[in-house]
């Protein structure tokens, strides 16, 4: 190793050596931990640390810590899976904290999504909303809206259990859906997901029907941005032709 190397890189090319044999959620030790092992001051090991979360590889959860985190859990945007799906297909325990479960009136945007026909009187939806961990890790917060006819998944079981599963129970398959991509900052959903206000999320808007076409789920899923990500195929269009819009869904 050169001598000329900046202290705090070659403090850094060790902590990698480290993380490489850490598994994703383990506790990692503190600025003034790592400053008191290698006989530097809190500012050179501070400048190893930014590195490192910099690239994704740590993540400080206020008034915790920081934490090992591999890399962010990928969804195939073209694909139906669900989110307890996916923490299963990932070696993950699927958890959910129910923030909301009710009936209540619709809003005007999820009434023309649900309820493109107009009814008179103003519809009512079943409104669930929940923050979605891969085990005790918050990954987003879910906010789901049903017909109103679907009043039974209130009783599911919302912690551990799938939505999904539940409307194929009751002979609702999830078919078809489109998603809307945008992005903002966590906001005053920060405390639910144990980060900064200012932690960049992922916002996916989707809309899903069931077998028949007809209106079945809109919710929109807030994604921590280091924690989660879509993956997305495509094909390049010709000069002059549009390329094929994805879809996807919970």
């Amino acid at each position: 190793m050169a001598s000329s190397q900046p202290l705090y890189e070659r403090i850094e090319k060790e902590l990698r050596r480290r993380l490489e044999a850490a598994a994703d959620g383990d506790p990692f030790p503190s600025e003034s931990r790592l400053a008191q092992e290698f006989g530097v001051s809190r500012m050179t090991a501070r400048a190893a640390l930014v590195r490192l979360e910099r690239d994704g590889l740590l993540e400080r959860v206020p008034g915790r810590g920081s934490f090992v985190r591999q890399a962010a859990a990928a969804r195939p945007v073209g694909t139906l899976l669900s989110f307890h799906d996916q923490a299963l297909a990932a070696g993950r325990t699927p958890r959910s904290r129910v923030l909301e479960a009710v009936l209540r009136p619709a809003t005007v945007q999820e009434e023309a999504v649900l309820h493109p026909a107009a009814p008179a009187q103003p519809a009512s939806v079943v409104a669930i909303t929940r923050v979605r961990l891969f085990d005790d890790l918050p990954v987003a917060i879910e906010r789901a809206v049903f017909p109103a006819s679907l009043r039974a998944l209130l009783t599911a079981d919302l912690e551990t259990g799938s939505l999904h599963q539940t409307l194929r129970r009751l002979g609702l398959h999830p078919t078809l859906g489109s998603s809307v991509l945008t992005a903002r900052t966590a906001d005053d959903d920060a405390p639910d997901l144990d980060v900064d206000h200012a932690t960049p999320m992922l916002v996916e808007t989707r809309s899903i029907v069931d077998q028949h076409g007809n209106p079945l789920e809109y919710t929109v899923s807030s994604y921590v941005a280091h924690r989660y990500a879509l993956k997305v195929d495509f094909s390049v269009a010709a000069p002059g032709h549009s390329a094929p819009a994805s879809s996807g869904a919970r």
